[in-house]
């Protein structure tokens, strides 16, 4: 782009030298240019392809610019990438804190089998579990902790990006 190229061209350009894994999406989309000559059509088709919520908002703001005609291109990709870095940045912070949250929640539930397990230790603790109730107990012990793990851990699951551009 700072070279003068063509929109269009920087696009197809990524065939050859953008990420490897995305090349063969953006050969198609140079294929579909070049026959078609239609770029927003092909922009859409590549955005559909990669389903990729971070392509989104590139290929909204690549067809803002192309539609308003700004000159000021590689200032916006600069500004996208500063907030695409940002938000990245942010979202680890979150599966860091996520994480914590995980871990309290494998704490909580095995603290009270570590007790049992402590309380096993010492002689005749564990006749009050050799009893139909006592095996109840420790029964519903055992899905009131499983129940409350899952619901722990899916309630300090982050949200999977959306594609809200699409």
């Amino acid at each position: 782009m700072r070279a003068g190229s063509p929109l269009p061209d920087a696009v197809c350009a990524l065939a050859a030298r953008g990420p490897v894994h995305l090349r063969p999406a953006f050969a198609r989309f140079a294929v579909g240019y070049r026959s078609s000559g239609a770029f927003e059509p092909q922009l859409a088709q590549l955005q559909a392809e990669l389903a990729d919520p971070v392509f989104d908002r590139l290929a909204a703001t690549l067809r803002m610019t192309r539609q308003v005609g700004g000159s000021d291109l590689g200032g916006t990709l600069r500004t996208l990438s500063a907030y695409l870095r940002e938000d990245q940045r942010a979202r680890g912070e979150l599966l860091a804190r996520q994480s914590w949250t995980v871990s309290a929640a494998r704490l909580a539930v095995a603290a009270p089998w570590l007790v049992l397990a402590l309380l096993a230790s010492r002689p005749g603790a564990l006749a009050v579990y050799d009893t139909p109730r006592g095996a109840a107990v420790l029964v519903a012990g055992a899905l009131v902790c499983a129940f409350s793990y899952r619901l722990m851990v899916r309630l300090g699951r982050l949200p999977a990006a959306r594609r809200v551009l699409a």
